[in-house]
This record gives C-alpha cells, sequence and structure tokens, in this order.
C-alpha cells in the first residue's frame, strides 16, 4: 500500500525564495519515493510540495475547504491531481491529520502550528494511529524547546517521542524511512 504523507507549511512563500525551494525538494524527495502527498493544496509551501511531488511522478492530494475559499477566494494549485473538498477548515485539519501515515511540517504560522498540536494530541490521546511528526528546520526545534523548558511539566517524555526533528529535506526522508521502512 502507498504510503501517504501530510505536509503543513506556510501559504506565504513565494516561487524563488528560501521557504519555497526547500519545500518544493521535499516534494520532489517523497515523488521519488512513490510516496502520496496531501497538502493544504493551496499556496506557498503546499503548492511547492505539490509541485516537486507532481514533477516526479508522486501522487498529489489537494484537501482543500469551502470556509477557507470563502475567506480567500482562490482554487487548487496547478500540481494537485486529486482533490479532497471539505465543507470546513475542521473537516480538513481532521482529513490532513487522520488520512496520513506520517506527517512533515515546515515552516508556518498559526495553521501550522496548529496542525502540528493537533496530531500530537490526538496521538497523545490515542485517537489516532502512532506516526512520526517530523519537524523541518531548526526553527520548530526552537519552538519545542522553549515550550518544554518553560512548560515541560505538562507534557509527559512519552507524549514528546513523537516528535522528530530534520534540519533539510534529506533528513526528513530519512526518518520517513527509519519510521516507515520505505526502502
Amino acid at each position: 500500500m502507498v504510503k501517504k504523507i501530510s505536509v503543513f507549511g506556510g501559504s506565504t512563500p513565494e516561487p524563488g525564495s528560501p521557504a519555497y525551494q526547500e519545500a518544493y525538494e521535499l516534494g520532489q524527495l517523497l515523488g521519488e519515493h512513490g510516496l502520496t502527498v496531501l497538502t493544504g493544496g493551496y499556496t506557498g509551501t503546499m503548492e511547492a510540495v505539490s509541485r516537486g511531488a507532481g514533477e516526479k511522478d508522486g501522487h498529489v492530494i489537494g484537501v482543500t475547504s469551502d470556509e477557507i475559499e470563502a475567506w480567500r477566494p482562490i482554487g487548487p494549485n496547478a500540481w494537485v491531481a486529486e482533490e479532497w473538498r471539505c465543507q470546513t477548515l475542521n473537516e480538513r485539519l481532521n482529513t490532513l491529520v487522520t488520512r496520513c501515515d506520517a506527517a512533515i511540517a515546515l515552516p508556518g504560522g498559526i495553521g501550522t502550528l496548529l496542525e502540528i498540536v493537533l496530531t500530537w494530541n490526538q496521538l497523545a490521546v490515542d485517537i489516532i494511529e502512532p506516526k512520526p511528526i517530523i519537524l523541518l528546520g531548526s526553527g520548530w526545534q526552537r519552538v519545542m524547546e522553549t515550550f518544554f523548558a518553560e512548560l515541560g511539566e505538562y507534557v509527559s517524555v512519552d507524549d514528546r517521542q513523537y516528535l522528530a526533528y530534520a534540519p533539510d529535506p534529506t533528513s526528513a526522508l530519512e526518518l520517513l524511512n527509519n519510521f516507515l521502512g520505505l526502502d
């Protein structure tokens, strides 16, 4: 069975920016390994991952939402091969979290943080099957280190096991391979 990887990330990076390029490279690696990529389906890193995976013959699913498009009139990016349409943002988030075998978070803002924490919380309370959450880049690692330093008494060591850190797309793919046995 083909593994599905949800990729979370910011919607603002533009083509040519370092963040867009990093997401594009991640998409290429996922596509080269025959993985199905799930993204939010729109702009920024979602577009870059979709483009990279699509150009390497990976299957790209865009999980879109009526509420998002009412807020910001935009359709799925050009590299979405299959659209999973959701009515609400909550349904979209739940789909991205529950229908993947692993999640990778690129740098992003409030929405990306929500996706990380929602996935992590559902893992912690056994709502979803165990899966890794790979946080790409030093930013998320610093955020989590600060969180644990300031509020660590509220997060058990067992719950921290779901998070893994990767400095770059190649390292993220290596972690995926370790968790999912891709090769």
